[in-house]
Parts: C-alpha cells; sequence; structure tokens
C-alpha cells in the first residue's frame, strides 16, 4: 500500500468511523438501559393488576354468598 494513499484514509476516514463506532455504542447502552426500564414498569403494572385481579375474585364470592342468602328461591330446595 502506498503511504500517500494512506495518509487521507487516517486523516480523515478514521475519525470518522471512531465516531460512527463510538456513536453506536453509546445508543446500544441506552437502549439497553431503556429495555430494562420498560421490563421494571411492565413488571410493576402486572403486580398491579394481579391485586386488583384477587380483590375482584373476592369480591365475586362475596355476591355469590350474598346471591345465595338473597335468592327467594332459597328456601324452596
Amino acid at each position: 500500500m502506498n503511504p500517500a494513499m494512506l495518509q487521507p484514509f487516517l486523516t480523515t476516514a478514521l475519525p470518522i468511523m471512531l465516531t460512527v463506532l463510538v456513536a453506536v455504542l453509546v445508543n446500544n447502552k441506552r437502549l439497553d438501559d431503556m429495555k430494562t426500564d420498560i421490563a421494571r414498569r411492565l413488571d410493576k403494572i402486572e403486580q398491579r393488576l394481579e391485586k386488583i385481579e384477587a380483590k375482584l375474585d373476592n369480591h365475586e364470592n362475596r355476591i355469590i354468598r350474598l346471591e345465595e342468602r338473597t335468592s327467594p328461591l332459597a328456601g324452596i330446595r
């Protein structure tokens, strides 16, 4: 390789390539951080939904018991 051809590469192309490489690595880290944050938030939402579901199940059981106690057909059996 001719050293005269290597000079423009070292002065222009190499810094550009290094800058692009650093930018890709930094953005990749940011994407990983965002994925982690989203996963954490989704876990919190899932926990809240499970709590709500448990409360609804409890209310469903209470409604069934109330319906059984107040049903006009309960004494006929």
